[in-house]
Formats: structure tokens, sequence, C-alpha cells
């Protein structure tokens, strides 16, 4: 009877060990990636609308120093929200190497154990470069995925940051009509 594990120790001895260094920086991403899923739902709009009620609070609205203050508070909330992308950005960035350090590292045993069999060496090779190439593989998929939901983040943020702005005055003037 198959085990859940055998599949991943098929992969782990197809790829090497660099394909685990791959699928450990895969899970770090994801989980920063539900991380920022679940802040956005429970934290950053609970503290969005605290944001807006104090800024609605103020008496003071118009001043150079209130619209100052107002930018600084919808900053500090657009930080918190931002936060991670520095991270997230250098996970996307380093999978793609990881892959081509898992290539070459291949490809060196390829040539190392082509060296010692000289019988049917098209098939050694044949396999060889297909364990090698597992790893180019699952990095760049890796790196695909994670640039499309940084990208996705990067919008949110922006259009975030926009709308933050915009509730704030017409929360103002909700208040005041």
């Amino acid at each position: 009877m198959p085990t859940l594990a055998e599949p991943i120790v098929w992969l782990v001895g197809a790829g090497g060990p660099v394909l685990v260094v791959i699928a450990l920086v895969a899970m770090a991403l994801f989980a920063m990636g539900l991380e920022r899923g679940l802040y956005w739902q429970f934290v950053h709009r609970r503290r969005r609308r605290a944001l807006v009620s104090r800024w609605v609070a103020r008496h003071d609205h118009l001043s150079w120093s209130a619209l100052t203050l107002r930018e600084v508070w919808t900053q500090e909330l657009i930080g918190q929200l931002r936060r991670p992308l520095p991270w997230l950005k250098l996970l996307v960035g380093l999978c793609p190497l990881l892959g081509l350090l898992g290539t070459v590292t291949g490809m060196i045993q390829v040539f190392d154990s082509l060296s010692l069999t000289e019988a049917n060496q098209a098939r050694a090779m044949a396999d060889g470069v297909a364990r090698a190439t597992l790893p180019t593989l699952t990095g760049m998929a890796v790196a695909v995925v994670g640039l499309l939901f940084t990208t996705r983040l990067e919008h949110v943020i922006r259009r975030e940051d926009q709308r933050l702005h915009d509730r704030m005055a017409r929360a103002v003037e909700d208040a005041n009509a």
C-alpha cells in the first residue's frame, strides 16, 4: 500500500536536495501570502474603519496640518499592509536562482556518473539531464505563482491607498451634511 510520503521521497530523489530548499521557500512564500490575506480580512479592515472614524471625529479637516496628519495616518496604515512586500519579492527572486543551482549540481552529478561508467551512456545522460532540469522547472513555477501574487498585492495596496483617501474625504462630507 503506497504511503503519502512516497511521492515526496520520489521528488527529492529525482530533483536532489535543492528541490527541498525550493519547497521550503515556496512554503514560506505561500505562508506569507496567506498571512496577508488573513491580515486584510481581519485586521486591516478594522483598522481602516477606526482610522476613518478618528478622522471624522477631528474638528479640523482643511488646514495644512490636518491634511498632513491625514497623510501620515494613511501612510502608516498602508505601510502595515505593504510591510512583507520586500520579503515576498526576495523569495520570488530566489526561486529561479535555486532552480539554476539545482540544475548545475545535477549536471555535475551527470558528468560525474558518466565518467565512472562507459556502458549505456546515452540512457544515463538522458536520466541525468531530466533530473537536473526538475529543480529549474520547480523554481520557475514557484517564482511565476509568487510573482502573480506579489503583483496582485501591489495592485491591491495602490487601490486601497486611493480608496482610503476617498473614504476619509467622503466621511467628512457625510458628517457635515
